[in-house]
């Protein structure tokens, strides 16, 4: 379904000091991830500033945000932050946008910024993505005026979808971005991001999301190659994280598929 070529990121945005973090950089570079990519909450490491030093302490990996809340910076900030870690990394920033999750709408007061109505952080959305020059967009949707502002200006899609969704669910968002992304959806980069990976979910994740959903990766390394393939085929998913506390238990599915 897609010509894309698999690739990997690691999501993390805790560490307890800078050795901790270039670290963890280093570990996610050994293992062939294509990504580090940095959450944008207030009780993370600062996005920018963590992506900044994990690409000093690496020399391919690709570091980004996953994703940044559009509406507690103007568009004009992040594009400026963007350019310069663009031209610092030798390009190997990738700046990933939303319109705020549910809880971001606390940080943006503690930010002293206005969050705004839904129509008007779509609309800041947009602003931020054609402020942006030169540097790879991920927009993250799920809803249908999200995934027309996705389908039209970015260049990788990140389902924002839960963990416990089917295949079959997923699949009809896919439908969707087609119906809106016309010719241009067979450029598009589709992305999902694992809640968790490995043998066996940890109990927290089984009884949050169950095992059946797209968001929970379970199974011996050559099941969660296969299921990897599957949703490639069928879905053309070929961008996958996962958080960085299944980064080491992942790695044998990724130096099998990153890159093919």
């Amino acid at each position: 379904m897609t010509d894309h070529p698999f690739r990997f990121g690691a999501v993390a945005g805790q560490a307890p000091d800078a050795g901790a973090w270039t670290g963890l950089a280093r570990r996610a570079e050994d293992l062939g991830y294509a990504t580090l990519l940095v959450p944008d909450t207030l009780g993370t490491l600062s996005p920018f500033t963590a992506a900044a030093v994990a690409a000093t302490a690496t020399t391919t990996l690709r570091v980004g945000t996953y994703v940044l809340s559009a509406p507690n910076r103007t568009p004009h900030a992040v594009a400026w932050e963007s350019a310069t870690l663009h031209k610092l990394t030798g390009g190997r920033f990738e700046l990933g946008l939303g319109a705020g999750r549910p809880d971001a709408e606390a940080d943006a007061a503690a930010l002293g910024v206005r969050f705004g109505t839904p129509s008007q952080r779509i609309e800041r959305l947009s602003s931020t993505i054609d402020a942006v020059q030169d540097v790879r967009v991920l927009v993250a949707a799920s809803g249908t005026k999200l995934l027309r502002l996705a389908a039209a200006k970015a260049d990788t899609v990140a389902l924002g979808v839960p963990p416990h969704y089917t295949e079959e669910q997923v699949a009809a968002k896919l439908d969707e971005l087609y119906e809106l992304a016309g010719d241009r959806f067979h450029e598009l980069e589709l992305a999902m991001n694992l809640a968790c990976a490995g043998a066996e979910p940890p109990g927290w994740a089984l009884s949050r999301f169950g095992r059946t959903g797209t968001g929970i990766l379970t199974g011996t390394v050559a099941e969660m190659t296969d299921t990897l393939l599957r949703r490639r085929d069928h879905l053309g998913i070929s961008y996958v994280s996962v958080n960085a506390q299944f980064m080491d238990a992942f790695a044998p599915v990724v130096e099998r598929l990153a890159g093919t």
